[in-house]
């Protein structure tokens, strides 16, 4: 649990913390549609680099960063096993009884081991450089066009905003929990599967009544300071964009347009192998 890195805000006095956050944001979305349409490792490896450099600017450590990939580990190996196991192609590797391994297999597993991990990191890279207030501002200013066909754009940024909010929340109660529990004998690391999971029924049970309770506590507060969704709200800090804010999304669209680039145009890793071959 203490490897959840989504909801949790790192500060630092870094320039990327200073950058309108419905920049990032937009680029974050433009990063997820481009790993999507990255094929080769040499892309993958530009990606990783950006990321990197990313974070560095950033000032967040990269141990910080990269417990998000340890909360998809788990993910990434079901994944890797169905698909080496399971796809098939024209070169054999192993064959043995039932179990035939193709070599189309193993790189494919390779690429989506490393499209998961790439999906992780950058959209960290948001929630722990942008406030869940800053977040919630830009998407509801990012969609503000659609209250023009009655879509309650400020409620659906208030409800990403709490969400956000109540992650590093639940993982903090569910660690007290968890605590009390051990303190009173229970165990949670021994036995099989189906023992641990018995074993959290005592946790999840106080987990889910804490989460009841302090959303009734949130909306009573909300009703007594009068909060309403459809009135007319001012902000008092109004979002500008600046210099900087170009100059970020003008390096992002390189590096998300060197990938489109590679996959239409200029194939590196076919290029780099015809000069091996060569």
């Amino acid at each position: 649990m203490n490897n959840i890195v989504f909801g949790q805000y790192y500060p630092t006095n870094s320039v990327v913390h200073r950058l309108d956050p419905r920049v990032k944001l937009l680029a974050v979305i433009a990063y997820i549609v481009t790993v999507f349409f990255c094929e080769d490792y040499s892309m993958y490896g530009a990606l990783f680099l950006f990321v990197l450099g990313v974070a560095l600017i950033a000032k967040i450590p990269l141990k910080v960063l990269f417990r998000t990939v340890r909360t998809i580990v788990f993910l990434v190996l079901i994944t890797s096993v169905l698909n080496l196991f399971f796809t098939k192609g024209e070169h054999l590797l192993v064959s043995w009884k039932f179990i035939k391994i193709y070599m189309e297999g193993v790189e494919r597993t390779i690429k989506l081991a490393l499209r998961l991990v790439l999906l992780m990191l950058f959209p960290a890279i948001l929630t722990l450089t942008t406030t869940p207030m800053e977040l919630t501002d830009a998407i509801e200013s990012l969609l503000a066009p659609l209250k023009a066909i009655g879509v309650p754009v400020h409620a659906i940024a208030l409800i990403m905003s709490i969400a956000l909010r109540m992650i590093p929340i639940l993982v903090e109660e569910t660690n007290k929990i968890m605590l009390a529990q051990k303190a009173r004998g229970a165990s949670f690391d021994t036995g099989g599967p189906f023992q641990k999971a018995k074993a959290m029924i005592p946790v999840l049970v106080p987990l889910f009544v804490g989460a009841f309770r302090r959303a009734d506590e949130l909306a009573l507060a909300m009703d007594a300071r009068c909060y309403s969704s459809v009135a007319k709200r001012t902000k008092y800090r109004v979002m500008k964009l600046h210099g900087r804010d170009a100059v970020a999304a003008v390096v992002c669209l390189a590096v998300f347009a060197l990938v489109f680039l590679n996959k239409y145009l200029f194939p590196f890793d076919e290029m780099i192998v015809g000069l091996f071959r060569r």
